[in-house]
């Protein structure tokens, strides 16, 4: 059996909301990062931004998401502290799910966003 290591594991991640405006209000102030509107592909979409062409991002779009808390789950970079991520996501309509777990290369939490999709909020 052939052995394939790729730089990341993951290449592109789609997050489905049911609430375009509701869903950038909430991931930009959760992860406070800039979320851009693009069309072009088969779905509207506004992407996460990131530092380079070839750093690993996705974006959400209009579809219609698992059971709460039944899908996969996305962690997402925050800026430390956590503890203040978690917080503007129950400000923001979400929920969190656990408190803070470390972990080698950082810490994190599971949250709900307000479509019940799963996410974590990570920080190293």
């Amino acid at each position: 059996m052939a052995s394939f290591a790729p730089e990341n594991a993951v290449v592109w991640f789609e997050i489905p909301v049911t609430d375009m405006e509701r869903a950038k209000a909430f991931y930009g102030a959760v992860l406070q990062n800039e979320l851009t509107d693009q069309e072009g592909g088969p779905n509207p979409m506004s992407v996460f931004k990131t530092t380079g062409q070839n750093s690993v991002a996705g974006h959400i779009y209009p579809g219609r998401p698992a059971a709460d808390g039944s899908g996969n789950t996305i962690h997402l970079a925050v800026p430390a502290p956590l503890e203040e991520a978690m917080e503007r996501v129950t400000a923001n309509g979400g929920k969190v799910l656990s408190p803070v777990i470390s972990i080698p290369a950082g810490r994190f939490a599971y949250c709900l966003d307000p479509d019940g999709n799963s996410i974590g909020l990570f920080t190293s």
